[in-house]
């Protein structure tokens, strides 16, 4: 059986998969997940300013300066619980 994502797995593969700018269908199937929680996540990260969505018109999520600090910090902290459990 797969193991469930935590919610903070998920917010650095949201932002990872935006660094480039991503339209929400892309992040949906690259972050392998459903629309609706794509959407609250959207949500969260733009209210904290991770992401912003610059062209509205293309809808287009792209990760901020704040957003790529905070996916380093994750990715750092992943790397250092697993050496904690290897």
């Amino acid at each position: 059986m797969r193991e469930r994502r935590s919610r903070e797995r998920i917010i650095f593969e949201i932002l990872s998969i935006c660094v480039d700018g991503e339209n929400v269908t892309k992040i949906v199937y690259r972050a392998n997940t459903n629309f609706t929680t794509i959407k609250a996540y959207l949500n969260l990260l733009k209210k904290k300013e991770l992401i912003e969505c610059p062209d509205v018109s293309l809808r287009l999520y792209k990760t901020t300066a704040k957003g790529i600090d905070m996916m380093n910090r994750l990715k750092q902290l992943q790397q250092d619980l697993d050496e904690l459990i290897v």
